[in-house]
């Protein structure tokens, strides 16, 4: 299939990138309202950007979005003790976050998750990324571990979700395998 992957306004597009994450996340309506007023705010972050993968229709099949990121945030406040007691804290300080990357199930295993990843890494000034997954072997996983992305703790838990999340650190830029 023909893709485009190119810099997307995410909060004009905000309903479209969610319904793809709630395709691929198997997210309820409940979920996906209050993750777009995260979206929105996350939006208005100093270096905030997304970009989206389209078909040639212009329909929106995949999405990434990151940030600097700010020991300030939830999320960091959040991983910090688990990647203090791994004695990898310092990964906090001149990160670029990805905060969310998700390619629709239709389109998954074909290379768009990589394309979006490594396009907005290689936007990122900072000297390395991290991010959360799930703490499974999976898919993602096996993809960031492609990336050069590598376990910085694991057994994470975040307050709501059922299941515990491993934070993953790469050094910049992303490794092309």
């Amino acid at each position: 299939m023909d893709l485009s992957i190119g810099p997307l306004d995410l909060p004009a597009h905000v309903d479209e990138a969610l319904a793809v994450q709630a395709v691929a996340f198997g997210l309820g309506p409940d979920e996906v309202a209050v993750r777009r007023q995260i979206v929105l705010r996350h939006m208005t972050g100093r270096g905030a950007r997304a970009f989206g993968a389209t078909t040639p229709e212009g329909r929106l099949i995949g999405f990434v979005y990151g940030m600097p990121n700010d020991r300030g945030h939830w999320w960091s406040t959040v991983v910090q003790p688990y990647l203090r007691a791994q004695h990898n804290e310092y990964w906090l300080d001149d990160s670029f976050v990805i905060t969310e990357l998700h390619v629709h199930p239709a389109h998954q295993n074909r290379g768009v998750g990589r394309a979006l990843i490594t396009t907005i890494t290689d936007t990122a000034s900072e000297p390395r990324s991290i991010l959360s997954a799930i703490d499974t072997e999976s898919p993602a996983r096996a993809l960031y571990r492609s990336l050069g992305y590598h376990d910085l703790a694991r057994r994470v838990l975040f307050p709501s979700a059922p299941r515990p999340y491993a934070v993953m650190g790469a050094p910049l830029p992303l490794l092309r395998r």
